[in-house]
């Protein structure tokens, strides 16, 4: 069998510094504490970590997270297919769902996958975000931005406001708490930061960091890195002295921290999924859902980029329609 075991996992992980946050072994073990269940897949192809849920009555969903896949390779990859759709049958999911680790070319046609990967309608992870290049001195990477994000830098720092690493995990969910009745998105339990924060930092795969102004926290986020790639998964603020811009300093402190770590790439995680012409019309009047993050994220100066068409694999056709019917497969990170 190619399933593996999580110490052999982690020796994979090693060998792939490429390899996406959302299939290190550490996620791996978050998820298995919140309702999810990890199996590990080795092939000659690759191997992935798959997330299985379960349902009542026996049954489950799956979700292959951001494997080291492009769409071709996916395609060429039939030993691994069966194997994922061999563990899905044993487990009587209802379907697989899958977002490969790979940006889309939207100047190209779309990719053509195999037959039994249908293209889905939902996702779980945002499927468009901005790429910031952390390549270059701190002044070329100041420099890609757009001058009033540099100038919004410079006056948290001028008003007083520092940035330094936190490990007040209640604080944070107390926060996070309120930035979500304030801005409308679902946030997780304390114990789930808690346990990311007792897998990741250990290993230097994540830190906790606090913009504060005379000992007070106005803003905090969880940035993590693995290999080259940074991403911004967790963020929060107050409504006090806004006006210091602490979370522009704040995210100029995690973009600090990831390129000191040696990557090269900071993910803002999650803007509208809709292209650039759109978003630069419709970011100074529209504040739902991504909307309200668009306008501060657009000015780091990075890159627009939009994930490849997730895909489903069915294994029971009149459930998986009456489960995408009625609800989300999940949450996102």
């Amino acid at each position: 069998m190619p399933e593996i075991s999580l110490s052999e996992w982690r020796a994979f992980i090693l060998a792939h510094p490429e390899i996406h946050l959302l299939q290190m072994a550490e996620w791996g073990e978050l998820k298995s504490g919140f309702g999810w269940r990890a199996v590990r897949l080795l092939t000659a192809e690759t191997g992935v970590q798959l997330l299985l849920r379960k349902l009542p009555f026996g049954l489950t969903i799956a979700y292959l997270p951001k494997p080291g896949l492009d769409p071709a390779r996916w395609v060429r990859a039939e030993t691994l297919r069966a194997e994922i759709d061999a563990v899905c049958r044993r487990n009587r999911a209802i379907f697989c769902k899958i977002e490969l680790d790979c940006w889309q070319d939207e100047s190209a046609a779309p990719p053509a996958y195999d037959a039994k990967s249908l293209p889905s309608r939902q996702d779980i992870q945002p499927p468009r975000t901005i790429l910031i290049d952390l390549r270059g001195s701190e002044d070329e990477i100041l420099g890609r931005m757009k001058q009033k994000t540099r100038y919004n830098i410079k006056l948290a720092e001028k008003k007083d406001v520092s940035v330094r690493p936190w490990q007040d995990l209640a604080a944070f969910h107390d926060m996070l708490q309120a930035t979500g009745r304030r801005d409308g998105f679902g946030v997780h339990s304390l114990a789930y930061y808690q346990r990311a924060y007792e897998l990741f930092h250990p290993i230097g795969g994540c830190e906790l960091l606090v913009a504060e102004y005379e000992g007070r926290p106005l803003a905090a986020l969880m940035v993590f890195a693995h290999g080259r790639r940074a991403w911004y998964v967790y963020g929060a603020s107050t409504d006090e002295e806004r006006n210091r811009m602490p979370t522009y300093l704040l995210q100029w402190a995690a973009m600090r921290w990831a390129k000191a770590r040696g990557c090269d790439e900071y993910d803002l995680w999650g803007v509208p999924d809709e292209d650039e012409p759109t978003l630069e019309a419709g970011f100074e009047s529209r504040r739902d859902g991504l909307w309200g993050v668009y306008r501060f994220k657009r000015g780091f100066g990075g890159e627009l980029k939009r994930a490849v068409q997730v895909l489903d694999r069915v294994y029971m056709p009149w459930l998986y329609r009456l489960y995408i019917s009625r609800r989300s497969v999940g949450e996102a990170a």
